[in-house]
């Protein structure tokens, strides 16, 4: 297989979070596994790569950004492509929860502040003044990266940022698209791939075309599996939107349904699914990892 051809096969970072779409209890055993310590976690990222993985997807939170840092300091972050998403909602809501929308407004801007981004804090207090929010989108993508940054190194293959579902979706269904022309020009503007992760593939896919969006230039992360499993409105639908698209843009997630299906079952879907750019698939250990990517290599 040429790498025309060849599919991106990404390791993500929820077996990391302690996330687990399918049970709670299995997210809370996550939580508490050593796996979720950083130099173990770098250990897995590290094995997923050099089994076969071309990039580490992950969420911008304390917990990943630690796990950054950890391979930086091994000096193996270069050899790994990154591919955040912002926002890191649970961490916004769980601040929100405990102080209040002011609490979350004044952490936020305190943090800015203490990042040392000249650049973040002077759009952050000019997009105030003028009551500009489309500069407030670009003070906190300003933020997110120099946090990225100061972590893995200002020298890092930061590939592509995504866009978080919970904030993407709710912006499609309030037709904000000057949320999603501001995120695509700074990233643009800074030669990183603007990316969005999406639980409505379809309307996304609709809306973008609605509004002259190019899909070419953009990355779509979301859900593909043999069961249809997160897959809305339909696993139809979804199919159907992915054989019109006119480049591959998307990558595949949950193609193991939560665990739902073995990697040769969630393999005999997603291989056979025409205009995949690659896909995202989560191990929590480093056998899984020497397991997992050379069958996904070599059939996908």
């Amino acid at each position: 297989m040429n790498d025309e051809t060849r599919k991106l096969l990404i390791v993500g970072d929820n077996p990391f979070q302690g996330i687990s779409h399918l049970s709670q209890e299995r997210a809370r055993s996550r939580d508490e596994a050593d796996v979720s310590q950083a130099d173990q976690a770098a250990d897995v990222v590290l094995a997923s790569v050099n089994n076969g993985a071309d990039g580490f997807s992950f969420s911008v939170s304390e917990r990943t950004l630690s796990i950054l840092q950890t391979l930086r300091e091994r000096k193996s972050i270069d050899q790994i492509n990154l591919y955040p998403m912002v926002p890191y909602a649970f961490e916004y809501v769980r601040i929100a929860t405990q102080t209040g929308t002011p609490g979350l407004v004044k952490r936020f801007a305190k943090q800015v502040a203490l990042s040392g981004d000249i650049r973040a804090v002077l759009e952050g207090f000019w997009s105030v003044v003028r009551v500009d929010p489309e500069g407030f989108v670009n003070t906190y993508l300003a933020y997110e990266l120099s946090r990225i940054k100061s972590s893995a190194g200002k020298q890092a293959n930061l590939v592509s940022v995504l866009l978080n579902e919970v904030i993407g979706d709710m912006g499609l269904a309030l037709d904000l698209d000057w949320l999603f022309r501001s995120f695509i020009s700074y990233l643009s503007k800074r030669g990183i791939t603007p990316g969005f992760n999406t639980r409505n593939f379809p309307y996304l896919v609709r809306k973008f075309n609605e509004w002259n969006i190019n899909l070419d230039e953009t990355l779509i992360v979301t859900p593909f599996n043999k069961a249809g499993f997160q897959m809305n409105p339909s696993k139809e639908e979804c199919e159907k939107t992915l054989q019109s698209l006119r480049s591959p843009t998307v990558l595949a997630i949950s193609v193991l349904a939560a665990g739902y299906f073995k990697p040769s079952e969630a393999l005999d879907y997603i291989a056979n699914l025409g205009n995949l750019k690659g896909a995202v698939v989560g191990v929590s250990t480093e056998q899984q990892a020497h397991e997992l990517f050379p069958l996904f290599k070599t059939q996908f």
